[in-house]
């Protein structure tokens, strides 16, 4: 009796010992799947994106558009809100002059796109220090607003999209300083330097946008970046009141940007996981130039040229409603829409548009009529203004001949727009400290003044002739 406990008992601690066993080596192979599955999720990372509408106003309606359609795609996609960041001056969906009130379109009859937008940083708080401080997730650089920061790892990937006016080097922001080229690749270079993104993908809709990148841009700082126009020639409004696709009734403005709708519709369209960064380029750049009255621009890509090769699901997210279907933009119904429209206002003239809009549809010998036709008058006569103040101050520093160049002049590609970015600023000011402020319209004119430090000429020469031009 003895002998069969005691081998009952062997038995029983062998089937103990093997029961141990495989339930460590269950253990095991679950702790080894969980370590694969955060393995993966570390080298995958995860998806940001920093959305910047730098403009106010309701003449202005295409930009925050543009913005809220980029926001739905990205939340379709399945980016989280704690990882988007909004940067708009909120001050159109609720405008006397929106026909919709809370409502946001971004193409005709389009769905509400202002639908669940964060707003991180609004009015006054959507400015260029703190996208800055955003960027570079500046805890203490931040004023107002939510907070939000681009807290981001190194194997994160970071969609940035700007839509806005530009000018020659420089993109605007609704209050305070305008972004320079020089200051924002500075701060990409330092988000670089920290290796804090694994890559990053930044679309720019603006005129001139080009030379924001060109001759800036460097491969090692792991940038792409597709630029509404090349950096010297206008972008393009479109769904604006006379194109042949135009806004519904009541609107008067420009529902959204060329370039900004044509990569945005075809998101809307096809599967990102099968489209590359390039394919998407490559649509857009077509749509936007297809354009035989010349109103149209050339969609440019900078930086590191390898990273277009990678699907645009890296960035923008998947919307599983576009499962399998293909990249072929021309394909589409949306596409065709706009292929058909005529994008008939540069984004330096759409305010003139609005403005004339707003004259003409205003109850004639009203209150209304007056007051448009003031608004009118006034900003003719203020890019008059300008023009002439240009053309005195390059004269008086050139001479005639010599300062129609300086006026035109346009650096080969590859090169910046300036060498010295300082004086670039200073000249700016300058010229605003005796001439006024440079509009929207009138920052077109930062070329020229980019030639007048690439000629040598110094601040207190600029000085002298902004007197003499414009006290005349």
């Amino acid at each position: 009796m003895a002998f069969i406990s005691g081998h009952v008992k062997f038995v029983f601690l062998c089937l103990l010992s093997i029961a141990f066993e495989c339930q460590s080596r269950e253990l095991s192979d679950a702790f080894e799947t969980v370590m694969k599955r955060n393995a993966k999720t570390n080298s995958t990372g995860k998806q940001w994106a920093v959305l910047v509408a730098g403009s106010q106003g309701y003449e202005n309606y295409r930009h925050q558009a543009d913005i809220c359609h980029a926001y739905q795609i990205l939340k379709k996609g399945g980016l989280k809100d704690e990882n988007i960041i909004v940067f708009m001056y909120d001050d159109i969906a609720n405008n006397e002059n929106n026909p919709k009130q809370g409502v946001i379109i971004n193409k005709p009859n389009g769905s509400n796109v202002y639908e669940g937008i964060p707003k991180d940083y609004t009015g006054g708080y959507c400015n260029a220090q703190n996208f800055y401080a955003v960027l570079l997730a500046n805890k203490s650089g931040v004023t107002g607003g939510s907070g939000k920061l681009l807290n981001t790892g190194p194997n994160d990937h970071i969609f940035i999209y700007y839509t806005d006016h530009g000018a020659p080097g420089v993109v605007t922001m609704p209050v305070s300083d305008d972004v320079y080229a020089k200051d924002l690749i500075k701060v990409l270079k330092k988000k670089s330097k920290a290796k804090t993104y694994k890559s990053l993908v930044f679309y720019l809709e603006a005129c001139e946008s080009g030379s924001m990148f060109d001759g800036l841009l460097t491969n090692d700082m792991n940038v792409y970046a597709v630029t509404a126009s090349n950096p010297s020639e206008n972008s393009y409004g479109t769904y604006c009141p006379g194109d042949d696709v135009g806004p519904p009734e009541g609107y008067d403005t420009c529902l959204g940007d060329l370039f900004s709708v044509s990569w945005m519709e075809d998101s809307d369209a096809h599967d990102m996981s099968k489209e590359t960064l390039n394919d998407q380029y490559k649509a857009a750049k077509t749509r936007t130039a297809n354009d035989k009255d010349g109103h149209s621009s050339h969609v440019m890509q900078y930086g590191n040229l390898d990273i277009a090769k990678e699907f645009a699901s890296n960035y923008i997210g998947i919307n599983l409603g576009n499962k399998g279907k293909g990249h072929h933009i021309q394909s589409t119904s949306s596409s065709s829409l706009v292929s058909t429209s005529r994008p008939s206002v540069s984004q330096y003239d759409a305010e003139l548009l609005y403005l004339q809009n707003k004259y003409e549809k205003a109850p004639k010998d009203s209150h209304q009529k007056i007051e448009a036709q003031k608004k009118l008058d006034d900003e003719i006569n203020q890019r008059k203004t300008i023009d002439n103040n240009m053309k005195q101050i390059t004269t008086i520093l050139f001479g005639d001949q010599k300062g129609s160049e300086v006026l035109t002049s346009v650096r080969s590609s590859g090169q910046p727009l300036v060498d010295d970015w300082n004086c670039l600023k200073s000249m700016v000011k300058t010229y605003e400290q005796h001439c006024g402020v440079l509009s929207r319209y009138g920052k077109k004119y930062t070329r020229a003044v980019a030639n007048m430090c690439n000629a040598g000429i110094n601040v207190q020469q600029m000085k002298m002739a902004s007197i003499q031009a414009c006290s005349a």
